[in-house]
């Protein structure tokens, strides 16, 4: 399995070194000061109170009254300057990590330092520390400086391409922002609020994060300015630097270290404010060509810190003149922000160059042949584990039962309190089961069309669309029936595939640029249902974390048929077209000389991936990395072939979440894991593994 690499678009090319047109820049930032000014004015007369502008301008000229003072000073002065320094901060930031990995797509979000940070404040309230400020900075520092660092090592720096980058930050952040909801769930009394927080929310109680903070972040913008001139010269190439004398590996540690800290202090202000550090460099970047020289970081730094204040502020004035001034306090202003980061992923995306097909890739997993007597045995294994999973999902639980207390249920001799266990934990089962191999059929499908290992359901969009079709109708049709979820969620699942796929296409189908338009649509649908549970009913997070974790609580012998009927419609279809996937997983040039329409071949065997993950997520929730793991693992137990791919895939997904879900169930009863926290945990390792694999072997091995 060959390292999964492309070259970085265009927008980080370093560009010939061109002379500063000194008067266009400064028109430049006349221009950006100006904008900002004119947000910062329009955003202290926005909020939950009828003071607007001519109050305000009264007060300025020593008129006014007390209470607009008091408004003034207590929530509309913190909330701005909350936004002015995260902005800032996550301008700068965003602008450091891009130049160091020379990619447009590193950011605090990419290289899960928003989630490290986050998972750091969150776990230490679980366990009741109530830190002041600047140990809580501290504390976010460290968090989002072990997951920055073990980000770059897993994507060799982020320089072997964006969708490898995207892969390891995303598969980073789940894992960790899955500890997160863990802790959240189990400590609910301990963390109340911290779900908005988790999003990014400006509503500050006073002045004091922010003046706390603020030096943090004075010291780590002159920081970024001090190295501004070697990350230049870094941006010549890490030969060519060592040859100018610059220390490259110190350079970088440093820079990292001082865009982590800007990060830290966001989080610690507002939250993880979403995507700012990449959308507002390549702002920065793409105004470039008006004023020649913006390349050069002691410019772009600064402007980037701007921009950044830009995107922060005006998502802010755009939550509460769309949704009015309670929104603002209800709807984290990180949704905002993150929708529009989603967008400027997809369209530096729909940028990025295609890259030479690489036949290792494919053909490295179909060359190894397994016996059919190896193949049976594992088969045989795997029924028999399944097998074994199912008894003891069925038996265990917060009430532990016995198999003779199985066989009175399923008789009808069963007393009433074993019959009301088995009755409520046998749908459970059932759920976990074929969510399982509906996820691992549904990945396998994936990763041969997109000829990448480390590919899954989720790239295509389509969990997070199933999930906005699913969460819209149990929030605006509460009494909505169980196969109408099915059916919206469906829905919902297949036109978001559809905007992936349209997105993605550019003359052909580059498997990249399907991964890196699918990551941001997923964060889209997560922004979406984010949006949706909070401003329709901003106390009940536990509905949120329970569905965007993957859960099978609560689940009814009706809510699973849809995806019985999923199964038994679509695995056999797939299984007729298994020499077609072996084909598609080579090249794009084999399946055509052998007169297959290999566009048509994808769109079909994608949209049946689609409707398999949709029915899974109506049943279960989101459920993440059951669709990498479980058919990387069935190739190397029996080979690349897909007629025996799929069925082991489809057991050992079944036997992934089965298990998921009985431990969920078990360790801390009567409380509960939902069934996707444990598979991330059980998964994000063996992610890891696969990442390391191929960034340490041979580009052809």
């Amino acid at each position: 399995m060959g390292p999964v690499t492309a070259p970085a678009p265009p927008a980080l090319a370093p560009p010939a070194p061109a002379p500063v047109r000194v008067a266009r820049v400064l028109v430049l930032t006349v221009v950006t000061v100006a904008v900002v000014l004119l947000l910062a004015a329009v955003h202290l007369t926005q909020g939950t109170s009828d003071i607007g502008a001519a109050e305000l301008l009264g007060l300025l000229f020593g008129g006014g009254d007390a209470d607009t003072a008091r408004v003034l000073v207590a929530a509309r002065l913190p909330r701005l300057l909350a936004g002015l320094a995260v902005g800032l901060a996550l301008g700068v930031a965003g602008a450091t990590l891009q130049s160091l990995a020379r990619n447009p797509l590193a950011s605090p979000d990419t290289l899960a330092v928003n989630a490290g940070a986050h998972l750091a404040v969150v776990a230490a309230a679980a366990f009741g520390l109530a830190l002041p400020v600047l140990p809580a900075g501290g504390l976010a520092f460290c968090g989002g400086l072990a997951a920055a660092g073990f980000v770059l090592m897993l994507s060799a720096g982020g320089t072997s391409g964006p969708a490898r980058l995207i892969l390891a930050g995303s598969a980073t952040a789940f894992a960790l922002n899955a500890l997160t909801v863990l802790f959240m769930l189990l400590f609910q009394r301990e963390t109340v609020g911290f779900y908005a927080w988790g999003n990014g929310t400006l509503v500050q109680s006073d002045l004091h994060a922010v003046a706390h903070m603020a030096p943090v972040i004075a010291l780590g913008v002159a920081g970024c300015l001090v190295i501004g001139r070697r990350l230049d010269i870094l941006a010549l190439g890490d030969d060519t630097a060592t040859v100018l004398g610059l220390h490259v590996r110190r350079t970088r540690m440093a820079g990292t270290v001082l865009a982590v800290l800007l990060s830290a202090a966001a989080v610690t202000i507002a939250g993880p404010v979403g995507f700012v550090g990449l959308c507002a460099p390549v702002i920065v970047r793409l105004l470039a060509p008006l004023a020649p020289g913006l390349h050069r970081h002691r410019l772009l730094m600064p402007l980037s810190g701007a921009a950044g204040i830009i995107v922060v502020l005006g998502s802010d004035i755009l939550l509460r003149q769309f949704l009015g001034g309670q929104a603002g306090v209800d709807v984290p202003t990180g949704v905002v922000t993150s929708l529009f980061g989603a967008a400027m992923l997809v369209w530096l995306a729909r940028r990025h160059r295609d890259t030479a097909p690489n036949p290792a890739a494919g053909t490295s997993a179909l060359a190894r042949v397994r016996s059919a007597a190896v193949v049976r045995v594992v088969v045989v294994t795997c029924v028999a584990g399944l097998a074994g999973a199912t008894l003891l999902g069925v038996l265990a639980g917060d009430t532990l039962l016995r198999t003779g207390d199985v066989a009175n249920w399923v008789s009808g001799r069963a007393g009433p309190a074993v019959t009301y266990v088995l009755d409520q934990r046998y749908p459970r089962v059932l759920a976990a089961l074929l969510a399982g191999a509906a996820l691992a059929v549904a990945g396998t499908t994936v990763q041969a069309v997109c000829r990448n290992p480390l590919a899954e359901p989720g790239i295509l969009g389509v969990t997070a669309g199933a999930g906005v079709g699913a969460v819209a109708l149990l929030t605006y049709v509460p009494l909505a029936g169980v196969w109408a979820m099915s059916a919206v969620a469906g829905l919902a699942a297949l036109l978001t595939f559809a905007l992936v796929y349209a997105l993605a296409w550019r003359g052909g189908l580059s498997s990249d640029r399907l991964i890196l338009v699918g990551v941001g649509v997923f964060t889209a649908g997560t922004a979406v249902i984010t949006f949706i549970i909070i401003s329709t009913d901003p106390w009940n997070t536990g509905k949120a974390l329970t569905w965007l974790s993957g859960s099978t609580y609560g689940r009814t012998a009706v809510q699973v048929a849809p995806v019985a009927v999923a199964l038994l419609l679509i695995t056999p279809v797939l299984a007729g077209v298994t020499r077609r996937l072996d084909l598609l997983a080579l090249d794009d040039d084999t399946p055509r000389v052998l007169g297959i329409r290999l566009e048509r071949t994808r769109l079909f065997t994608l949209a049946a991936a689609a409707l398999l993950t949709s029915t899974a997520v109506s049943a279960v929730g989101v459920i993440g990395f059951v669709g990498l793991v479980a058919p990387h693992a069935a190739r190397a137990l029996v080979g690349g072939r897909h007629s025996r791919v799929l069925p082991v895939a489809a057991l050992l997904g079944a036997l992934l979440v089965s298990l998921a879900d009985t431990v969920g169930r078990t360790v801390i009863a009567p409380a509960q894991i939902p069934a996707g926290l444990v598979a991330a945990m059980i998964g994000t390792p063996y992610f890891v593994w696969l990442l390391w694999r191929s960034r340490v072997r041979p580009a052809g091995g």
